[in-house]
């Protein structure tokens, strides 16, 4: 069973998780030279594409050793991308290049979908409250992180039709009830994927 926890900057997503998974965590990590990259380009698509496989991979020894597996956001992590593309942010041909990279990567089993998501939805104002209230936090890009909220929710409002029910909104306040959720028969489908994907480009992508 591996699970995501998903949100904007500060959307408490880091502290539930350490609260409610710590045994079977995967923590969200940043390869050390990401800041020496460009930001466009296959080399670049394919550098976090490979990042991403890293922290699937780090979820499937996890499930494999305890069973579960919680992954503070989602390693497949192509969600961010399309959200900066929807804002204006990444030009659409880097979307188009990150995309057919992970597309691949799930045809070779290197990244897929989760069990579960568990999508936390905020109030920027909060959030930017939360952010203040821990200066032990850098949040250089917490205005960026707001901007994506909105297409971060059509991604997971769209992704729950194509997998059957299994994003939830909000973070159970008594943690999670890892045995009542079943398993995705869809982890590494690629009708699924391009049936999403597809559904993205309908809805303005």
């Amino acid at each position: 069973m591996i699970v995501v926890v998903e949100g904007i900057s500060a959307a408490g997503k880091t502290t539930w998780c350490r609260s409610h998974a710590k045994p079977y965590l995967i923590p969200e990590t940043f390869p050390d030279d990401r800041k020496a990259q460009p930001e466009t380009g296959l080399a670049t698509a394919r550098y976090w594409t490979d990042w991403n496989a890293k922290r699937w991979r780090d979820a499937l020894v996890m499930e494999r050793a305890r069973g579960h597996a919680v992954c503070d956001t989602d390693p497949l992590k192509l969600h961010y991308s399309w959200s900066l593309s929807q804002i204006g942010v990444l030009p659409k041909s880097q979307w188009d290049l990150q995309l057919q990279e992970s597309r691949q990567a799930i045809t070779e089993r290197k990244l897929g979908f989760a069990d579960a998501y568990f999508v936390k939805i905020i109030d920027p104002i909060t959030a930017r409250q939360q952010s203040d209230a821990d200066p032990s936090r850098v949040r250089d890009r917490f205005e960026l992180h707001v901007r994506q909220q909105p297409p971060l929710i059509q991604w997971y409002t769209l992704l729950n039709e194509v997998i059957g029910g299994r994003v939830y909104w909000g973070l159970p306040d008594a943690g999670l009830r890892l045995d009542t959720l079943p398993p995705n028969g869809l982890r590494y489908d690629i009708a699924a994927f391009d049936s999403f994907i597809s559904s993205l480009e309908t809805c303005g992508a």
